[in-house]
């Protein structure tokens, strides 16, 4: 019997679930719900129906998990804990000073309701935060570092392009080169924000605009580009579309530790990843999730939960037998 999964929203994030959906036998995607018109919503998936939001309650009983794909910073605080009351959830929330906040208005929600909830879950936080822990637990005196890119920042991309007089932007994030060999060699640097990463910026500006000053906000922009080193190029909207269409994103985070009586042997461990689309990549990790809620809500769980509390079988579509003798 396969897991019937509802999608609440249809942007990028939302047709990389469905994509994921897709590949995976055991899934079904049973319905996409959208705060848009239903009429003007078109999905990949053919005989699906496309519902308005408030209709989601009328499915209780035909979804066995709904994926959230709304953004962290007004969407998920308030739809994860209000779904979480009638459906199994899963999201991709992602501002991580206030997970705690989120992780227990989630919980109440879904214990409410008898359902699981899992938040924070996609490659970071969700893919990189399992290896951290994995890593500080392996070799516990040592030292962590998160390397984001080369990819695009899509918040970051959004906040230049709220500026007065750009029609478009993008913006990559570049780890320092010299930064990432240094921590490879298990040197244990210190470094600041600076040093970690740079940020390189794409702008189609409206006609008739002051360059200089839409360089000079971009540049000293607080939390976002005023910490880094930050280059800005100028191009048309042709070349934006021709070079910087896709959603590529990756990195790498890594722990460098030692062991032995003197501390004499040194460690590096490291795991990556490079995506061609970041949203496809996200979906395809918040499925494969799904599919370990519906299962631990079956066995009873109740309450919100992270990927640290998923044991990595339920993930698989395989059985236990299977995965012991291909895979272990």
């Amino acid at each position: 019997m396969s897991i019937k999964i509802g999608i609440l929203g249809y942007g990028n994030l939302a047709k990389g679930v469905e994509s994921a959906i897709m590949q995976n036998d055991d899934l079904e995607l049973a319905a996409v719900f959208t705060r848009r018109d239903p009429a003007s919503v078109s999905i990949r998936t053919a005989g699906v129906p496309v519902l308005s939001q408030d209709a989601a309650a009328d499915m209780k009983d035909k979804i066995d998990v709904l994926v959230i794909c709304g953004g962290s910073a007004t969407d998920l605080p308030v739809q994860t804990p209000k779904y979480a009351e009638m459906f199994n959830v899963v999201d991709s929330f992602d501002t991580h000073a206030n997970i705690p906040t989120h992780f227990a208005n989630v919980d109440a929600a879904a214990k409410k309701g008898g359902n699981v909830g899992l938040i924070s879950c996609g490659w970071d936080p969700g893919m990189f935060s399992l290896n951290r822990l994995y890593m500080n637990c392996i070799l516990p005196e040592g030292r962590d570092y998160t390397f984001w890119g080369k990819g695009v920042s899509q918040g970051h991309s959004d906040a230049v392009r709220r500026i007065e007089g750009v029609a478009d932007a993008r913006q990559y994030t570049i780890p320092v080169d010299a930064a990432v060999e240094s921590v490879r060699k298990g040197e244990n640097p210190e470094l600041t924000t600076r040093q970690k990463h740079t940020r390189e910026c794409f702008v189609v500006a409206k006609e008739g605009a002051d360059l200089a000053r839409i360089e000079n906000e971009i540049k000293t922009m607080p939390n976002y580009f005023d910490e880094y080193d930050t280059t800005v190029h100028f191009i048309s909207a042709e070349e934006m579309k021709r070079d910087h269409s896709g959603l590529p994103h990756g990195g790498s985070v890594i722990r460098s530790g030692v062991t032995g009586l003197n501390k004499e042997h040194g460690h590096v461990i490291e795991y990556s990843l490079k995506l061609d689309s970041n949203p496809e990549f996200t979906g395809s990790v918040l499925a494969a999730y799904a599919r370990a809620v519906a299962r631990m809500s079956k066995e009873g769980r109740t309450g919100a939960i992270t990927v640290f509390d998923v044991a990595p079988a339920y993930l698989s579509a395989s059985a236990p037998e299977e995965l012991r003798a291909h895979l272990l």
